[in-house]
């Protein structure tokens, strides 16, 4: 199985891009859905967690109080790395976990794991191809307060709380664009499939 990481910036259309991938048969993980699952009641990520930042962090049926979390890290830049240090190993882990069923089930296939900080983690490096979403300043800008109920303040703050789009494309062996919608993104997500299937057809 050709294995792939899919990442970018946050408000910058990763979430479509995958959509189109599933479309075409790809096998795609939503990184957050391990992050939600790796600190469910009574895993370890959740005590990890508990054991950093106090028993504030849960609500009182014993879940993830992910609101008050958030306000802890996102205005403290120590805090939301000591987060990110604690929950990636085990992230990694059951990524790692769900993409070795999907191998054993299609070898010849497309695995796709989606997950914005998958640079700055170095979890990218466990993949054979990376693919960095990304899009202009102002439209990521604008995305971000619409969609998030953000004032330009927030959403200025967030982005700049991660590491900028432009670092980000470095690491890239495909890049798509989604500054101008719906259709040219499509447009560039066949067209990187196209590639992506090559290469897996090659291993196989």
């Amino acid at each position: 199985m050709l294995r792939v990481g899919l990442t970018g910036s946050i408000g910058v259309g990763k979430s479509f891009v995958a959509s189109v991938f599933i479309e075409l048969g790809c096998h795609v993980l939503d990184a957050d859905q391990t992050a939600r699952e790796v600190v469910l009641p009574g895993t370890r990520g959740l005590v990890a967690l508990t054991e950093e930042f106090g028993e504030e962090i849960i609500n009182q049926d014993g879940t993830l109080n992910r609101k008050q979390l958030g306000s802890i890290v996102f205005a403290d830049e120590d805090k939301r790395q000591r987060l990110n240090h604690i929950l990636h190993p085990f992230i990694i882990a059951r990524q790692d976990e769900i993409l070795n069923e999907w191998e054993r089930e299609d070898p010849n296939g497309i695995g796709i794991v989606d997950a914005a900080l998958m640079i700055e983690s170095g979890g990218y490096k466990r993949f054979d191809k990376l693919i960095v979403v990304h899009c202009r300043p102002e439209v990521q800008l604008e995305r971000l307060m619409l969609r998030d109920h953000l004032s330009r303040d927030e959403a200025q703050r967030r982005i700049d709380s991660q590491m900028p789009q432009e670092e980000k494309q470095r690491f890239a062996d495909y890049l798509i664009d989604t500054s101008d919608g719906f259709e040219p993104t499509k447009t560039q997500v066949l067209r990187v499939h196209e590639r992506l299937r090559l290469a897996a057809d090659i291993r196989g």
